[in-house]
This record gives C-alpha cells, sequence and structure tokens, in this order.
C-alpha cells in the first residue's frame, strides 16, 4: 500500500506540471496621485516631500494661485515663496522628464519614491453647468475628475485645506481629504497631560527592591515595576489613596528604574509664591516646575481661570525681583482678535501691545494686593518696580534677537503655528526660561485646530526631556460664575 506521500511523488513523476502548486504573481502595490490645492502648499511649503511612495499632481491653477499670493510679508506669502522654491530645485529636467514625472528629493540628499507630474496640456474635465468654469477650485475639481477617469487602475485623491472644496469633490464623486501631515494628534483628548495617577496596587507591585533617600528636603524612591516604561522625565505621579497623599515627580525612568522626587507644597502659607498660594493639585505641580531652576521650558494647558497667568508671573517676580535668577520679565502673545479689528494702534511698540495685554494688568492687580502691610504707598511703588522689570514685545520683531538670564512669557500660544513657535523658543540663551501658557479649545488663527497649534506640538515633541515640563490644569479658580460658564457653554 502505498503512503500518501509516495502516491504525491509518483503523481509528481507522470506530470510534474500537475502536482506543482504555482503562485500567481504577487500584484505590484498601485501608488496613489494625489492632486495639491494651493493651499496645501502655502500652509506648509514641506507638503511635497510628506508623501512617501505616492505620486503629486500640481495643476497649472495651483501654480498660478501659488503666483498671485507670493508677494507680501505675511505667513501664507513667505510659504508660497518657499514652495515655489522647493519646486524649483525639482523642476529641473528637460520636458520628456516632466511628463514622465520628476523624482522628489528630499532635503538631505536621499530621494523620495514617489514622482511629481505638472500639468502640460490643457484639461477639460465634464463638470455641472451649475459650477463656473472660470473659478480656480472648479478647474482644479476638472483636472481630478479628468485624472481619474484617465488613471482608473489607482485612486486620485483631492488634498485641500478647504472644507467647501472637499464637500464639493465629494459631492461629484471625487476622493478628497483634508491635508493630515502637519497634525501632531487627531484626538486632542489624547494629549500628554504630564500627570498620572498611580494605580492603587502601585507599592505592591513596585516596592520589591526599592530603595529611599532624603536629599536637600526631598524624599527619592528608586522603584521597578511594569509602569515604569511608561513613564516620562519630569511627569508628575500622585496617589490619593491612603492618608498621606503622595505627590512626586519622575526625575529617571530608564531601563525598567525610576526616581521618583517628593514635591515642594506649594499648598501651604510657608512655600507661597509672592503671596500666591496653590489651590488645587495641578497649581501645585505647576509651581514646582516655574520655581525649578532646572527646567528650562514649561508648557501649562487649561481652560479659562485654571490660574496659568496668574502662577507665571507670580514665580517670574519671585525669581526676578527676590531670588535674582532673571533680569527681567519678558511677555508676549499673538496679536489675533477675537472679533474685527479695530484698526492701528498709536504709540511706541509697547504701548501698540498694551490693549492685548490686559490679561497681565489684571494678574499684576491679584498681585500687588497680596501685600496687605504695605499700606498704599508701599503698593505703589512696588507696582513701579515691577512695571520696571516686565517688558511687553511683539512677536513681529522676534527674528534674530537673543534672550539672556531673562523669563521668558509667550502667552496665548495655542495661537502660534509650529514654525512661530521654533522661532521663539529658539531666542532664548544662557539662563533663560520659557514659558509657554494657552488654551487649545480657544484657537483664533484661520487653518489651525487642536491638533496642529503650535502648543500641542511643542508639549508633544518636548515630553520626556530632562529640562521640560508639562501640566495641564483642570480645575477653574477664578469664580464660581466662570467655572459654570465653562462647563456649561
Amino acid at each position: 500500500m502505498l503512503k500518501p506521500y509516495d502516491v504525491e511523488q509518483a503523481a509528481a513523476e507522470i506530470n510534474p506540471v500537475v502536482t506543482k502548486q504555482t503562485r500567481s504573481p504577487r500584484k505590484p502595490k498601485v501608488k496613489k496621485l494625489f492632486v495639491l490645492d494651493t493651499n496645501v502648499l502655502m500652509h506648509d511649503p514641506t507638503s511635497l516631500f510628506r508623501f512617501d511612495e505616492h505620486d503629486l499632481y500640481l495643476p497649472i491653477a495651483t501654480l498660478e494661485e501659488l503666483d498671485q499670493n507670493k508677494r507680501g510679508l505675511s505667513d501664507v506669502s513667505r510659504n508660497a515663496r518657499q514652495a515655489s522654491r522647493f519646486l524649483d530645485e525639482i523642476v529641473a529636467g528637460d520636458l520628456d522628464s516632466i511628463k514622465k514625472g520628476l523624482l522628489i528629493k528630499v532635503k538631505d540628499g536621499q530621494q523620495s519614491r514617489g514622482r511629481l507630474f505638472l500639468q502640460t496640456e490643457a484639461i477639460n474635465g465634464e463638470l455641472p453647468a451649475t459650477l463656473a468654469s472660470g473659478r480656480t477650485d472648479n478647474q482644479i475639481l476638472a483636472v481630478v475628475r479628468s485624472l481619474q477617469q484617465k488613471e482608473p487602475q489607482r485612486e486620485v485623491v483631492l488634498v485641500s485645506k478647504d472644507i467647501n472644496m472637499r464637500i464639493k469633490a465629494r459631492a461629484l464623486g471625487l476622493a478628497a481629504e483634508d491635508y493630515y501631515n502637519d497634525k501632531v494628534l487627531e484626538d486632542a483628548d489624547v494629549l500628554y497631560t504630564g500627570l498620572r495617577p498611580l494605580p492603587r496596587d502601585f507599592w505592591n507591585s513596585h516596592g520589591k527592591d526599592m530603595e529611599s533617600w532624603k536629599k536637600e528636603g526631598h524624599t527619592y524612591y528608586r522603584v521597578r515595576g511594569p509602569l515604569v516604561p511608561k513613564l516620562h522625565v519630569n511627569e508628575f505621579v500622585f496617589d490619593e489613596s491612603g492618608e498621606r497623599p503622595l505627590y512626586a515627580l519622575v526625575k529617571e525612568a530608564a531601563n525598567r528604574v525610576a526616581v521618583l522626587e517628593t514635591l515642594r507644597d506649594y499648598t501651604h502659607t510657608k512655600n507661597s509664591v509672592w503671596g500666591i498660594t496653590a489651590r488645587n493639585r495641578e497649581q501645585n505641580f505647576a509651581l514646582n516646575l516655574l520655581m525649578n531652576p532646572d527646567v528650562d521650558f514649561v508648557t501649562l494647558l487649561g481652560q479659562a481661570g485654571t490660574g496659568k497667568t496668574l502662577l507665571t508671573l507670580a514665580a517670574g517676580l519671585m525669581q526676578t525681583l527676590e531670588d535674582k535668577v532673571y533680569s527681567e520679565i519678558i511677555m508676549t502673545r499673538v496679536t489675533v482678535p477675537v472679533g474685527e479689528d479695530i484698526g492701528f494702534l498709536p504709540g511706541t511698540e509697547e504701548e501698540k501691545m498694551t490693549p492685548w495685554m490686559g490679561a497681565l494688568e489684571d494678574n499684576l492687580d491679584v498681585l500687588n494686593k497680596t501685600d496687605d502691610e504695605a499700606g498704599e504707598w508701599g503698593r505703589a511703588a512696588t507696582r513701579d518696580l515691577i512695571r520696571s522689570r516686565i517688558k511687553v514685545k511683539s512677536l513681529n520683531f522676534m527674528r534674530g534677537r537673543t534672550f539672556i538670564n531673562k523669563f521668558l512669557i509667550i502667552d496665548e500660544a495655542q495661537n502660534l503655528t509650529p514654525k512661530q513657535m521654533k522661532t521663539l523658543i529658539t531666542r532664548a540663551g544662557p539662563g533663560t526660561k520659557v514659558v509657554c501658557l494657552g488654551n487649545i479649545s480657544q484657537i483664533d488663527t484661520p487653518y489651525l485646530t487642536e491638533g496642529s497649534s503650535g502648543l500641542t506640538y511643542v508639549v508633544d515633541r518636548f515630553k520626556g526631556w530632562a529640562h521640560s515640563g508639562h501640566v495641564t490644569l483642570m480645575r477653574g479658580e477664578r469664580s464660581r460664575l466662570a467655572d459654570h460658564a465653562a462647563e456649561i457653554l
């Protein structure tokens, strides 16, 4: 009796073609073709290099709009000029290479796997008669439809930052997407908060071989366990389940070993900062960062009334006037109006910035009233001294500056783009501390969202660095009216 493998071998000798398993050739992966709208290039000129192995297509209408927007000193105009420079570097071949597609060379000398196609001939895609043919948006939609018909074997996608443009494209049966590469996070709810509650069984699972010691008023714990790989340096951890709650900072986290440092209690009046004490857990965490000389960069997020500006100013005044750590406080913010602009403002740079700095004056009034023993004359002298040490600067004149031994406060940082944020933070010289304040749910700048804001960008990029820290303030302390309004409106 033949065994199964003998039967297979005999069949193979008689007719090897029948028994041999022939593999169907693997189909090559079809590259997508992305048609770029002008606003994508004006939003991010480097978008040309961010589509990996897929191909790009630029209609003539996009190039025309790019040319029309290149004049001026705004960020949009600068981006349009930069996009044109990038295109000039790519488009260096003859007409044949343009028709076949130009290799996109990335800035570090490598070559991307995609190609760039330019519209070299007139395209008259059929669109409904109600769409005006003279409009640039409709010309781009006609190009997308024509490419879809010409290349049915691959997906043709329109990429645009214009919501109405994407809606029109989908209504016409065309694939359309937003430009996502500039977004750090899709959902702001998963943004790093800077604090982590410890599980109830933390000491049982991490207390084995634990080491503990005291140094300069702080208690340190060296722990090992499954939670350690998830911890970031300068992240706050807390355990409020026991009789004595634990509030600590992660000083080290590497190789499944973490060192926790207990915090200074700024909720107690003996540790008050310029007469201000922390009213809740997150404010205590924030003051520990603001008063720590080893932390050069601090980001504070929170809704209106959580105390971001007040805590930062109190810490800045304490370290500038009392401890002499910094020579002066510099405060700046983006001048984006909530409503209609009121027109030109008279005076010097500082006088022009005064209407934007109402928050500074309000908080200085609060800080000036904390000294009850000084009397009216004493408070007036203190107010003059404080104003002499606080400089208000405009963002427009920051390029090329270097701040040495300064306490730099960037207010309303959620309205900054990542590029503007980089420009500001790189102004910091030796001994300078930079503090960014903002509320990502109140963005007034067009084209910026919670995911693409410069504040979200730096929070995500700086987490885990030994000289930076972040806290998201949860609880409002302004008034019961402000807290209720923030919740229900």
